[in-house]
């Protein structure tokens, strides 16, 4: 038995003065009203309204339930319009985890817009590179990167990053108009893969023509930011995804070679948890990321998301 929809039935009843009346006002048979209030009264184990064809009259323990009744309805309705209030509302905690590239160089200088926007809503960022289980850190929004490997969350492409080759300035310059094919793999330094033991191949192709290097340098590493910073000191030449490098070829610290060959692409995603209702908090955050990403940057919306057949999620570097 509902009982509190059974309450409502007794308070409808009484408040109309009549089983027919209190049936149509809720567009209910008078059957169903009779036996919801007779399985109340079984249930409590007390009659609660005596009555006859033409009058009702409440029993002692009627009197005693009618009042109690209507304060627990109201406070139902109550918390009811408060709930639906605040989901409509774009305030609380956001919390939101993000690869530290994504984070550092597009997410966390757009947050103090996004406070101005919503000054009622909060922030919490949790910057790394290896993916957390998002119920069990009660994360909103994960920005994750290439395929999420998960049934039970859902992804939303935001930003488009494009691998390209790039080195110090004086290394760039001791190359001179050297072609990929004839690059020398000893100073490229390589990105390993997840077993550590051989770096990712490096693919070019421009019209019909592909060029596959395999790093030989005398340094590899398993993270991009040490890639980085050994490119930095002249160690040798990365292929690394744009977004990695975008502040240190601003800065004149690395520039990039073979700008008209074309690379692979990695699509940055915006992850949630599966729901049947998506929090305005959540959505805002979403519509706004995407309005103020590099529209260059921004992949197609209409585009098949991928979404891996396994629930195990791959580590990012």
């Amino acid at each position: 038995m509902d009982k509190l929809w059974a309450m409502e039935v007794f308070v409808r009843v009484m408040e109309c003065g009549s089983f027919s009346r209190a049936a149509e006002s809720l567009n209910l048979a008078n059957a169903t009203i009779t036996s919801s209030l007779r399985n109340l009264e079984t249930h409590l184990g007390v009659m609660l309204i005596q009555r006859n064809t033409r009058h009702l009259r409440l029993t002692e323990e009627g009197e005693i339930f009618l009042p109690k009744c209507k304060e627990i309805l109201k406070s139902v309705a109550q918390i009811e319009s408060e709930v639906t209030v605040h989901a409509t509302e774009i305030s609380g905690m956001l919390r939101v985890e993000s690869p530290f590239a994504i984070g550092q160089n597009i997410l966390c200088p757009k947050l103090p817009e996004l406070h101005k926007r919503y000054p009622n809503l909060s922030v919490a960022v949790n910057l790394t590179n290896e993916p957390h289980s998002m119920i069990e850190r009660a994360t909103d929004v994960a920005i994750r990167m290439g395929r999420v490997e998960d049934a039970d969350l859902v992804a939303r492409p935001i930003y488009e990053a494009r691998y390209i080759i790039c080195g110090a300035p004086s290394l760039v310059i001791e190359l001179g108009s050297v072609s990929p094919s004839e690059l020398d793999p000893r100073i490229c330094m390589g990105l390993l893969k997840d077993n550590y033991q051989t770096p990712n191949l490096w693919t070019l192709t421009c019209q019909s023509e592909e060029v596959v290097i395999r790093p030989q340098g005398a340094l590899s590493f398993n993270n991009t930011a040490a890639l980085i910073q050994a490119a930095t000191s002249k160690m040798g030449l990365i292929y690394v995804l744009d977004i990695f490098v975008v502040e240190a070829i601003s800065q004149g610290k690395l520039v990039q070679i073979f700008s008209d060959w074309e690379t692979s692409v990695c699509t940055f995603h915006a992850v949630t948890v599966k729901s049947r209702f998506a929090s305005p908090k959540i959505r805002a955050f979403i519509d706004f990321m995407l309005e103020v990403l590099d529209p260059e940057h921004r992949p197609d919306l209409k585009s098949q998301i991928a979404v891996g057949s396994d629930r195990k999620m791959r580590k990012l570097r």
